[in-house]
């Protein structure tokens, strides 16, 4: 049988295994050679979490002649390209976006320098008026042929150092030295203010009405908000070739680009760290894949767009100096609270599995999990073939390439150590220069923090999910305070859903329905039919409710003190148990639904978005962006269909990444 459990437990088992088949390898070679070039996807799931290969030490260590002659190409596009950036440059004033960019001040190597290229017959699909107040940003103005011409590329605006971000990547096991940002412009980067004022305008008004109305809904506590002061990238999106565009045309059609605007702002509203949507823009043109489509180009807003595979480009050149140097950027960017290149390492596998958790207690499969992907600074970037799990299944895969299921479901806590290996293999020099060994113990003892991380937030999390009070009957000492009987319980729940197909979205949400009425049948009839056999649902209810008892009875039994803010949620789920029961499963139910989403974007609704807007009709493309705006409360009957899994025919067991 398979579960969920099969990928935790390979999980650890590489965790016992990295000392020993790591240290071995890795003693043999300089830390600066040991880069990993796996030959195919299959090799990579079975190395070892640091290591390197053999038969292509020399040729990552220096730079080959092909690169050198593709570093030149780029130094020559950056000399070019500021020519023509600067004739495109608005001279509007005050300026649409207030730029202060630090990406554009390192060194020359790490970018090509270039501006856009302009589109035939730009017209604005969807502008996200809510971000736009967040960051400071006047909605009306982008709103207008002056700034839709910024977001399309047809104009440079006043501030922006457009450029294209250099970076290697391993791409489902295998290693491509040379990536890079191929259909990408970073325009420049935002500081957040310390409030968002009032755009002028209709557009303006509205942005803060959704503000408001966002704030004031249940659920709006999920929404993991950039800070004051924060530093943020802007990005085009399909905004032409670039010199790292592989033969590429740099364009992107408007299903792809509708598709990561849906799924990323549905991630924001769930509260699972993402990359955000500001804008998506039609071309007027036309893109050409197995057949011509409807051209885009989405305005990315991103904490950063470093990512594992921006360390591997310089590693694998063995230029050390920009490695250090890409180091401090990220530190002092994403870490600042990092004394070290070690601290920050560190930081980032916490992230990492915090982020990770949180895609597997919503059932999303990212679909593309290569290096180059993977996002130093915790967010989920480059929304491909993703998608979210309907019918409970550990090997769930979605992304028409991944033939080996290399980037299922139930892999991906197991992919994010691998890709966190890599980034520390760049890194061994900066860990420890004078002591191989030394750096490299260093670096397998940070990546054993992973699991740790991982499991708190997942089994919290899970627990929750059916309405348990993590920690209130945990006598194991784990971090998550979810004790192996819970687990087990989880567990058990998670089989039965995986044999009986039930919807990992639904089976959730309907078990709020289920505590909050009294056992039998009546308060189960909805969840009972999310299984092919209800039976396989009523065993397993009959220990969920007996552990559910012991949660009421250890509240009870233990009123505890108010003077933090786990104390206040403990006494306020005290003296909700003081009153009836029948108030206590109110409670309850209220506190699963607010971890449990009622709306998702279903694959074949998507879909149907998407086919849509290649016509032209947003209608159902808007209609679903409301309906995800709020994700865990209801929007009442009408709006049922959101919730249904799709009928057979309906459904869509294949995503592609569009380019």
């Amino acid at each position: 049988m398979h579960s969920l459990r099969r990928g935790l437990h390979l999980c650890r088992e590489l965790a016992h295994a990295r000392v020993a088949l790591c240290t071995l390898y890795l003693l043999a070679v300089a830390p600066q050679q040991a880069i990993s070039t796996a030959a195919s996807s299959r090799a990579a799931e079975t190395d070892p979490p640091v290591h390197a290969q053999a038969q292509a030490q020399q040729a990552q260590a220096q730079t080959s002649p092909q690169q050198a002659k593709e570093e030149t190409v780029m130094e020559a596009a950056a000399s070019s390209s500021s020519t023509s950036t600067s004739t495109l440059t608005s001279t509007s004033s005050p300026p649409l976006f207030l730029f202060d960019n630090s990406y554009a001040k390192l060194p020359a190597r790490f970018y090509a320098r270039l501006a856009p290229s302009p589109v035939k017959q730009p017209s604005l699909v969807k502008l996200n008026e809510r971000l736009a107040c967040e960051l400071g940003l006047d909605a009306r103005r982008l709103a207008s042929p002056e700034g839709v011409a910024v977001l399309a590329g047809n104009t440079v605006a006043p501030g922006s150092e457009p450029l294209a971000q250099a970076y290697a990547g391993h791409q489902f096991g295998g290693l491509n030295p040379q990536l890079g940002d191929g259909r990408a412009i970073l325009l420049g980067e935002l500081l957040v203010p310390s409030s968002s004022p009032a755009p002028a305008g209709a557009a303006g008004a509205a942005a803060n009405t959704a503000a408001a109305n966002a704030s004031a809904s249940a659920g709006a506590e999920q929404h993991i908000k950039y800070k004051e002061g924060q530093r943020v990238d802007v990005q085009l999106k399909g905004s032409g070739k670039t010199p790292y565009s592989r033969g590429g045309d740099g364009r992107a059609a408007i299903g792809p680009v509708l598709r990561e605007y849906i799924v990323s702002e549905a991630m924001y509203n769930m509260g699972v760290p993402t990359t955000r949507s500001l804008a998506a823009v039609a071309t007027g043109q036309h893109v050409f894949r197995e057949f011509a489509l409807p051209g885009a180009v989405l305005t990315r807003v991103a904490a950063s767009h470093v990512r594992v595979g921006t360390f591997q480009f310089f590693a694998l050149r063995n230029d050390q100096e920009a490695v250090r140097t890409l180091a401090d950027f990220v530190r002092a960017r994403h870490y600042p609270e990092a004394a070290s290149a070690l601290d920050m390492f560190k930081a980032v596998v916490r992230r990492q599995a915090d982020l990770i958790a949180r895609w597997m207690l919503v059932g999303f499969v990212h679909g593309v999990m290569n290096t180059d992907n993977c996002a130093v600074s915790g967010e989920t970037i480059d929304y491909g073939p993703c998608a979210f799990m309907e019918a409970y299944h550990p090997d769930t895969v979605f992304s028409s390439i991944d033939h080996g299921g290399r980037y299922a479901y139930a892999n991906q806590p197991r992919i994010a150590m691998w890709n966190l290996a890599r980034l520390a293999e760049t890194l061994l020099p900066l860990f420890d220069p004078e002591d191989d060994a030394g750096a490299i113990a260093k670096a397998q003892q940070a990546l054993e923090a992973f699991m740790p991380q991982y499991e708190t937030t997942y089994w919290s999390g899970m627990a929750r999910k059916i309405g348990l009070n993590p920690g209130s009957e945990s006598g194991s000492g784990s971090g998550s305070g979810v004790d192996e009987a819970d687990r087990a319980l989880i567990e058990d729940l998670l089989d039965r859903m995986e044999l009986q197909q039930a919807d990992f979205t639904l089976t959730f949400r309907l078990l709020a329905d289920a505590a909050e009425g009294e056992a039998g049948a009546e308060a189960d009839a909805k969840i009972r039919k999310n299984f092919m056999d209800p039976s396989s649902f009523d065993e397993w209810a009959v220990k969920w409710r007996a552990r559910l008892a012991k949660d009421d009875a250890a509240v009870a039994a233990s009123p505890p003190s108010s003077n933090d803010k786990a104390g206040d949620e403990a006494a306020a789920a005290s003296e909700s148990s003081s009153g009836s029961s029948g108030e206590r499963r109110r409670a309850r139910a209220a506190a699963m639904r607010a971890v449990n989403p009622l709306y998702i974007p279903r694959n074949h609704i998507v879909e149907q978005a998407l086919e849509a807007a290649i016509k032209q009709d947003y209608s159902l493309f808007e209609e679903l962006l409301s309906v995800l705006a709020n994700p865990y409360v209801s929007k009442g009957p009408e709006f049922e269909r959101y919730t249904l899994p799709a009928k057979p025919e309906e459904r869509v067991l294949h995503t592609f990444c569009g380019t």
